[in-house]
């Protein structure tokens, strides 16, 4: 029992850390490409763009509904928590979520399209926002008592290091819908995103840099991670990692690459995610509630273990089939 007290915590923190992964990826590229039909030059352009998204945005997001789910169930604590602290940044992600659901699908039939694709772009922006203000402030500590109950402020999610990382994550959705789009359309459109990939994986590695640099002056927690030898051979092997990554990113962009590019920036945020792991495991509530203490019961998680574990391989083949059945790229026509 002592090991499973153990291990079936951990397992379902590996889980949850797989469906936010694939969340972040997939509907990435999708609210990337929503930010992106903002600066579209014409109408038949974004249209292209939506067209590329219509059969699969709405799978993409299944991912964060399961991710809620199986917080509640494997980490009620932690779920109460998180959520009393961020009730602000997660009402505004649902809105942008809504939002471009509703856009997506009046724009297709309206005569008068421009307010629905401002809806949809700025849905997306919101979406995005939000999911970085969260991301900034669990990383930045959630204030709670000794049984784990939050004891913060309802702003506490309004600060600078939260804010950053909103903008970091905004530019990593543009990066990756970028790099989407190249795979997705040809000629000048394409031409188009490969400027926008150019500079979005610039200014996503300069925000990546600036968090890097605060991160240990915005959590003590933080701080003892980065600077404890144990871990040291983690964070000196993942940035150069990174750095190798991103020139390669640089270099199949400049060689005009289609699929490559895509590939380095899932890399890349496959990466992003092991280094924030490393940095905040064993905590589900940092910085002081860990997996142990915000778990359910052994028995709890063993038996939603036994559904999830048939559900993960339908939901991944579902999500596979989806993208091999819509492969191609899609041309005005």
């Amino acid at each position: 029992m002592e090991f499973l007290e153990w291990f079936m915590p951990t397992v379902w923190f590996v889980i949850l850390a797989l469906f936010l992964l694939l969340y972040v990826i997939l509907d990435g590229f999708d609210l990337g490409v929503g930010i992106l039909s903002l600066t579209s030059p014409s109408e038949s352009q974004r249209t292209i763009l939506m067209t590329s998204l219509g059969n699969v945005w709405d799978a993409n997001e299944t991912w964060l509904v399961l991710m809620g789910g199986a917080l509640f169930g494997a980490f009620p604590l932690a779920y109460g928590t998180i959520l009393k602290a961020l009730y602000g940044p997660i009402y505004l992600m649902i809105l942008g979520l809504i939002l471009r659901a509703v856009a997506f699908e009046f724009r297709e039939n309206a005569t008068n399209k421009r307010p629905w694709n401002l809806m949809f772009g700025i849905g997306s922006v919101l979406a995005a926002g939000s999911q970085g203000i969260c991301l900034g402030t669990v990383l930045s500590g959630i204030p709670t008592d000794a049984a784990g109950h939050f004891t913060g402020s309802v702003w506490i999610w309004v600060n600078p290091s939260s804010l950053v990382v909103a903008l970091t994550l905004i530019q990593g959705y543009v990066l990756i819908g970028s790099t989407y789009l190249i795979l997705k359309t040809s000629g000048e459109l394409q031409r188009l995103h490969v400027r926008t990939a150019r500079l979005a994986a610039a200014t996503t590695l300069g925000g990546a840099l600036l968090i890097t640099f605060t991160a240990p002056f915005a959590s003590e927690t933080l701080r003892q991670r980065l600077f404890d030898p144990a871990f040291l051979p983690f964070f000196v092997i993942l940035p150069l990692l990174g750095v190798a990554l991103i020139v390669q990113l640089f270099r199949s962009l400049a060689m005009q690459q289609e699929l490559w590019p895509f590939v380095y920036t899932v890399l890349l945020f496959i990466l992003s995610f092991a280094g924030l792991g490393v940095m905040v495991f064993p905590a589900v509530i940092p910085p002081s509630v860990t997996i142990f203490q915000a778990s359910s019961s052994v028995s709890s998680m063993v038996f939603m273990l036994t559904f999830i574990g048939v559900l993960i391989p339908i939901m991944l083949f579902y999500n596979i089939y989806n993208y091999i059945a819509f492969r191609g790229k899609v041309s005005a026509e």
